[in-house]
C-alpha cells in the first residue's frame, strides 16, 4: 500500500499530505499529480505521456514509491489552473456497480416499480455494470440522452478502487486488495432500466459515470465509515453513511471476485443512499440545466449539469 510522503516546496510547506492522486490536463497533455492537502495545488508524478493516458491507473500498475515518481522539473499546479479529469478516464473494463445496497434506498424503491421485484434485497448484492466508456470527468457536462429516456436520475455513490488483483477474494482479505476511493455519480436511465429489465443499457449512455474529482488511498480514508450527500440543483436529496450498507465492502468485494480475477484498477461503485428521483412523491428527474453535486468526507466534490 503507498503511504504518505513528505512534502518541501516553496508552495507548500514540509508536511505529510493527504494522499489524493488526480489525473488532469495541462500544457496540452494529460498528467497525473498528487493533490496537497488543502485541494489548492497538484504536483505531476513523472510518467511517460503513455503511462500518464491511463491517469491512475499508470500508478496503481507501478506499485511504485510515490517519492521516486515526483517530477523534479515542474512547480506545484494551481488546481484552478488545471482541467481535472476522471481518475481513471477509461477503465480497463466493465465497472461494477451495486443496486439498493442502503437500508432506507432499498425500502423507498419497494413501493416503486421495483415492488413487483420477489428477490429479498438482503439475501445477495444486486450487481450489473456501466460500460467504461460513459465515465466522465468530475466537472463534465452530462448529456441528457433525447428521445431514447425521459427518466433521468442521479446516484450518489462511494466507489472502492483495486490496487491488488485476486480471485475468490475473502472478507477477511477483501480491504487489503483496495487502493482507494473515489465517487462516482450512477446516472440512470429509469425507463431503460425497467424496459430491459437487466439494467446495463438504462446505465450506460455515453456520459452517465461522472468520476472523480481524484483517488484517495485507502490508508488515508476508511472507506466502510464516511457520509455521502447528494444535491440537486442546491437541494439536498441524499445523505448516507456507508456504516449503513446492507453489503459492506468486504462481502462486496469477496462477491465480485467469487469465480471472477479482479485487477488493479477494477472499480465497484458501493450503492446510493435515499433520496433519488425515482423514490421522491411524485418522482422527479432530472432536465436539461439541472445540477448534481455529490460529497463525499474524505474525498471531496463532483459537480456536474446535465445538457
Amino acid at each position: 500500500m503507498l503511504g504518505r510522503i513528505p512534502r518541501s516546496n516553496a508552495t507548500l510547506p514540509t508536511q505529510e499530505i493527504l494522499l489524493r492522486l488526480a489525473t488532469f490536463q495541462w500544457n496540452g497533455r494529460r498528467h497525473v499529480g498528487i493533490v496537497s492537502a488543502d485541494a489548492k495545488f497538484v504536483k505531476p508524478l513523472d510518467l511517460s505521456r503513455e503511462e500518464a493516458s491511463s491517469g491512475v491507473l499508470a500508478v496503481i500498475n507501478r506499485a511504485a514509491n510515490l517519492q521516486a515518481l515526483l517530477n523534479s522539473n515542474t512547480s506545484d499546479l494551481s488546481v484552478a489552473d488545471i482541467k481535472l479529469e476522471a481518475p481513471i478516464p477509461m477503465p480497463r473494463r466493465n465497472i461494477f456497480c451495486v443496486g439498493r445496497n442502503y437500508h432506507a434506498h432499498a425500502k423507498e424503491l419497494s413501493a416503486s416499480v421495483f415492488k413487483d421485484n420477489t428477490a429479498d434485497p438482503e439475501s445477495w448484492p444486486i450487481v450489473f455494470t456501466k460500460v467504461p466508456e460513459c465515465v466522465v470527468g468530475p466537472n463534465d457536462n452530462v448529456v441528457l440522452p433525447g428521445a431514447a429516456s425521459e427518466q433521468i436520475d442521479y446516484e450518489s455513490e462511494l466507489a472502492v478502487v483495486i490496487g491488488t488483483g485476486g480471485k475468490n477474494i475473502s472478507k477477511a482479505q477483501a480491504m487489503s486488495h483496495v487502493f482507494g476511493y473515489t465517487i462516482v455519480n450512477d446516472v440512470t436511465a429509469r425507463d431503460v432500466q425497467m424496459r430491459h429489465q437487466q439494467w446495463d443499457l438504462g446505465k450506460s449512455f455515453d456520459t452517465f459515470c461522472p468520476m472523480g474529482p481524484w483517488v484517495v488511498t485507502a490508508d488515508e480514508l476508511d472507506g466502510t465509515r464516511t457520509r455521502v450527500r447528494g444535491w440537486v440543483n442546491g437541494e439536498l436529496r441524499q445523505d448516507g453513511q456507508t456504516t449503513d450498507l446492507i453489503f459492506d465492502i468486504p462481502t462486496l468485494i469477496e462477491t465480485c471476485s467469487r469465480g471472477i480475477t479482479l485487477y488493479p484498477g477494477d472499480i465497484i461503485a458501493t450503492g446510493t443512499p435515499a433520496g433519488v428521483g425515482m423514490g421522491l412523491k411524485p418522482p422527479q428527474y432530472l432536465k436539461a440545466g439541472d445540477t448534481v453535486r455529490i460529497e463525499i468526507d474524505g474525498i471531496g466534490v463532483i459537480e456536474n449539469r446535465f445538457v
